[in-house]
């Protein structure tokens, strides 16, 4: 029996370091661009870290998901969208999927995916910017089932497509739909089948997150209108508040960054960001100003107190800065990045520049100290990078590209 018993404690806890090496869905495994893994290079040459192997892909801003030795790609390649499965450690195709589709973007920004693909346990799903919501065999692609939610749900027609990414909590697949009278759906994850419906808000380019907070479960979305907590497993609404551009011709798309019992959010056009201490059924506002972090839709990573993020609108040029949390204070900033995207990792952030530089820089808040610094791909660069088992993939464009980062 005592044999037994350490064994099933080994059995827990490789499963453990299995999931925390896993990259399964936008962000990162806690949706914050913060990765656990150690023993990572910590410089390297012009030329960037070891490419492991490359390959050649389609269009879209949908970041690479990894699961175990599995690796999900959402791309766009002539009137297809590809749903396409990759061993993670060598780049072989396992199997591919395709839809139709005839998607165009109306400001020509992009006819590709922009929602990243969910792992979770044996399936994957994805979310078209056309709103086809897909739920696929991770084992082999097969097609479980589909929704089309912009006409299941008569959905306004909006800027870019879709391109929020659904999160899986308390067992039900959960999406910022923009429905008129169901502006969050919860799905079964199993049948595609709706569950609840929440909220008439819009739409935004924003992902949502999970947070225990004052003793419940928080799913937090940042809306077309703002900020709303939902209660995960019945759509009961915790707290919300508008908070939004007064431009029409605007978009909240940085997805809300968790810290303590502390919410972060950010938009430009002439919005800022608003720091909020969420309760189980209210929140209070601690700061808000347009003048320390208004990011466009890059979401910023949170360290030890700080924030870092990408300051201004992607087309009149951004600021890469640091600020501390509590108060908005801009401790420095540094240009030349663009919206570009980055992951915390063994006290470094590696950046990924619009431009398609690979830069690793010191976590600290004391000034901007680079360390290395790569031109690996061809900008523009919008999809998120993922960091799984000592590699880091990271994609344009043209390519997806995977590196080793380990010594």
């Amino acid at each position: 029996m005592k044999y037994r018993f350490i064994f099933l404690i080994l059995v827990c806890l490789a499963a453990m370091i299995n999931l925390a090496a896993d990259w399964p869905q936008f962000l990162g495994p806690q949706r914050n661009s913060t990765s656990i893994e150690t023993g990572l290079l910590q410089t390297w040459d012009a030329k960037g870290p070891p490419v492991l192997w490359q390959k050649d892909i389609g269009e879209g801003y949908s970041s690479p998901v990894v699961a175990g030795e599995r690796l999900v790609l959402f791309h766009r390649l002539g009137d297809e969208e590809i749903v396409e499965c990759l061993n993670a450690a060598s780049g072989k195709e396992i199997w591919k999927h395709r839809e139709a589709t005839n998607y165009s973007d109306p400001l020509g920004k992009g006819d590709g995916p922009r929602s990243t693909p969910l792992i979770a346990g044996e399936h994957v799903y994805t979310l078209s910017p056309g709103g086809r919501l897909l739920c696929l065999k991770l084992a082999n692609g097969t097609k479980i089932w589909q929704r089309e939610l912009l006409q299941d749900y008569n959905v306004p027609p909006s800027y870019f497509g879709v391109g929020t990414s659904p999160i899986l909590e308390s067992g039900w697949l959960l999406v910022n739909v923009g429905g008129r009278n169901a502006g969050i759906v919860a799905f079964d994850p199993d049948s595609g089948k709706e569950v609840w419906k929440a909220t008439p808000d819009g739409a935004s380019y924003a992902s949502p997150v999970a947070a225990d907070i004052d003793g419940v479960r928080h799913v937090v979305f940042f809306t077309r209108q703002g900020i709303v907590s939902l209660d995960p497993a019945s759509g009961n609404v915790r707290f919300s508040k508008r908070w939004r551009s007064r431009m029409d011709a605007s978009v909240n798309a940085a997805s809300p960054v968790v810290i303590g019992d502390c919410l972060f959010f950010t938009a430009c056009y002439e919005t800022g960001a608003i720091l909020v201490r969420a309760k189980k059924d209210a929140l209070d506002e601690i700061w808000s100003n347009d003048r320390s972090l208004s990011c466009h839709f890059s979401t910023p990573v949170y360290h030890e107190g700080y924030l870092y993020g990408f300051d201004g609108r992607q087309e009149s040029g951004t600021e890469f800065r640091c600020i501390e949390a509590k108060t908005g204070k801009v401790c420095w900033s540094k240009e030349g990045f663009g919206c570009g995207s980055m992951i915390w990792a063994e006290g470094h952030l590696i950046v990924l520049s619009e431009g398609g530089e690979l830069v690793l820089i010191e976590c600290t808040s004391a000034k901007y100290r680079e360390k290395a610094r790569a031109a690996v791909l061809m900008g523009p660069c919008r999809a998120h990078m993922a960091l799984a088992n000592g590699r880091l993939y990271a994609r344009d464009n043209r390519k997806l590209v995977c590196w080793n980062l380990k010594k």
